[in-house]
C-alpha cells in the first residue's frame, strides 16, 4: 500500500490536530507515518513493537518526513502490560491476528485511552487464517469483539483489497466516555 492508502485507512477516525496516541505493533511505522501525517505538527505518538530494528527504521523515517511530530518508540510486546494511559487513540494495524486470545489484549487497551478514545484496528477481512497471519478476524467479527470488551460506536472506515486473504478493513471504535457505578 501506499502512503495515501495507509492514511486513507486511517482518515475516518482522525478527526483533530495534535494529541497522544500510540501504534501498537509498529513494525516499520507505515502506519505510525499515516498517522503522524494526519495528526500533524505537535502531535505525540508512541510506537511499540518487538523488534528493535524496526523501531529505528521508523524513527529515521519520523525525523525525515515528520520532524514536528513527538515520537517515541518502546521495544516491548503489547501483549504484556504497558506504562501507558490517557491517550486520545491507539492504532492497532495488522497486530492483532497474531493473538489467539484477544480478550485480555483489549481490555488492556481500553485502558490505556482517556474517556471517549478511540482504538483504530486494520485487518484482513476474514475469520480463517494461514501461517503468516494466524488469527484474523473479519469486520463482523469485530463488531462482536469490540463489544463484549465494552467499547462503543463501532463502525467500518474503508476496505481495500489484498493479495492475501481477499481484502483489509479499517474500523473504529470508541472507550466509553463515563464508567459506571458498582
Amino acid at each position: 500500500m501506499d502512503q495515501a492508502e495507509l492514511v486513507g485507512l486511517l482518515r475516518g477516525a482522525v478527526d483533530a490536530e495534535g494529541g497522544r496516541w500510540a501504534d501498537l505493533g509498529a513494525g516499520e511505522g507505515a502506519f505510525t507515518l499515516a498517522l503522524a501525517d494526519l495528526l500533524g505538527p505537535g502531535a505525540h505518538i508512541t510506537a511499540v513493537d518487538r523488534e528493535a530494528s524496526s523501531l529505528r527504521e521508523l524513527e529515521e523515517a519520523m525525523v525525515k518526513r515528520f520532524p514536528q511530530t513527538r515520537l517515541d518508540v518502546k521495544k516491548a510486546d503489547f501483549t504484556r502490560p504497558l506504562a501507558l494511559s490517557d491517550l486520545d487513540g491507539i492504532v492497532m494495524a495488522n497486530s492483532l491476528h497474531f493473538v489467539r486470545d484477544k480478550r485480555p489484549i483489549l481490555a488492556q487497551v481500553k485502558t490505556m485511552l482517556s474517556p471517549g478514545g478511540r482504538l483504530i484496528v486494520v485487518e484482513y477481512g476474514a475469520n480463517r487464517g494461514n501461517p503468516w497471519v494466524p488469527h484474523p478476524f473479519s469486520y463482523e467479527r469485530w463488531e462482536q469483539m469490540a463489544a463484549e470488551a465494552g467499547f462503543e460506536n463501532t463502525r467500518l472506515l474503508g476496505t481495500v483489497p489484498s493479495r492475501y486473504l481477499g481484502s483489509m478493513y479499517s474500523a473504529v471504535t470508541y472507550a466509553p466516555r463515563t464508567t459506571t457505578a458498582d
